[in-house]
């Protein structure tokens, strides 16, 4: 009997092993406190996607590790056996789009005592359905604040029964059970799945789809301001920003006019004040020049000069003028007995013997 039961078991961890090298995706699910009919249902209605193969945790050990040497990595699924009822689930379908298909086949039920809480159980805030009795007591020995109104139980703050993790209470499971909460989920529970190297627990692959989509709508908007405002051109964004350019190109130019009216003043205020300043400057030595020169030409003391530059110009010819002066008084006699013989160096003989006759009487 053990021969066989030893057989058997090997080709299960052969088969396991052969299965999980063929597969790129392998996961761990929890069948705890899964129904037999729930799982055989959902296994059928899911069985084109994925394949789920349950056996004990010992082949399952050895499967993954005989597999590990085809997939690095793999040995770290075989820590996620503990604390739950193990199966494997084989599937070429992304990691998250498997955890997708298993939260949408899950149904809610009743916790029962002893179950682990899979979240925080919370007894929600407003009125309720129960009338003023033993109810009142219940509540706030599970410390929950709560009150009469007309007639009827209030709960005023919203209070956490069982926190995520913790053992859930016969007290605690009758009191849920009596405000109708349904905790618990029936379905295949993700426990963690491997894909390309990388593990994937259980709370990254909880993506609430909602969620997830407004975050990339968000992301989106973002990005498209962010290329606005930087004048990014593309696609998306060059309408926007020929538009902006259009409004604000109109709304300077309404705004020119007046900047115009605000700058004229102060443009011409510096030009008024520089040449006030400097006129008087130049205009005050002008004055005091004019009257200093007009007496200066007026002086007949001035006009000596004048006659003087011709001496210094003849003191050579002094000496011969002396010797000649009997010459120079004959020649102007002969210009007088014979005036056709007078030409132009008489002419200037005589003025220059006028001059010097000026000179004796002023010199008398």
């Amino acid at each position: 009997m053990k021969a066989r039961a030893s057989e058997k078991k090997k080709q299960e961890v052969a088969k396991l092993t052969q299965l999980i090298k063929s597969e790129p995706i392998i996961g761990i699910i929890d069948l705890t406190n899964l129904p037999s009919a729930q799982f055989q249902k959902i296994k059928h209605k899911l069985r084109k996607n994925l394949n789920v193969r349950v056996t004990k945790k010992a082949l399952i050990k050895l499967a993954l590790e005989k597999a590990k040497e085809d997939k690095k990595g793999l040995e770290k699924l075989e820590k996620y056996l503990e604390n739950c009822m193990p199966a494997v689930l084989l599937t070429k379908e992304d990691a998250f789009k498997v955890s997708s298909l298993l939260a949408k086949n899950k149904s809610s039920s009743a916790a029962k005592p002893g179950q682990i809480a899979p979240k925080d159980i919370m007894i929600p805030e407003g009125p309720t359905a129960f009338a003023p009795g033993p109810i009142i007591g219940e509540l706030g020995q599970a410390g929950i604040k709560a009150s009469i109104e007309d007639g009827k139980v209030v709960i005023k703050e919203a209070a956490t029964i069982v926190k995520k993790g913790e053992e859930i209470s016969q007290k605690q499971s009758d009191m849920l059970s009596k405000f109708g909460i349904e905790p618990m989920e029936i379905g295949l529970n993700v426990v963690a799945i491997y894909q390309d190297g990388d593990i994937f627990e259980a709370d990254i692959l909880a993506v609430d789809e909602k969620e997830y989509l407004n975050m990339i709508k968000t992301a989106a908007a973002e990005a498209l301001n962010l290329a606005v405002y930087s004048a990014y051109p593309t696609k998306e964004t060059i309408e926007i920003l020929l538009q902006k350019a259009e409004r604000e190109s109109l709304a300077l130019e309404s705004k020119v006019p007046e900047a115009a009216v605000k700058e004229e003043p102060k443009t011409e205020e510096p030009p008024e004040e520089e040449p006030q300043a400097e006129p008087p400057k130049e205009e005050a030595p002008k004055e005091e020049e004019k009257p200093v020169e007009e007496p200066k030409v007026e002086q007949p003391v001035e006009e000596t000069p004048k006659v003087e530059e011709p001496k210094e110009e003849k003191k050579p010819e002094e000496v011969p003028a002396k010797d000649n002066t009997q010459d120079s008084k004959t020649e102007v006699g002969t210009t007088q007995n014979n005036p056709a013989e007078y030409t132009d160096e008489t002419a200037k003989k005589a003025q220059d013997l006028i001059n010097k006759l000026k000179d004796q009487e002023t010199g008398g």
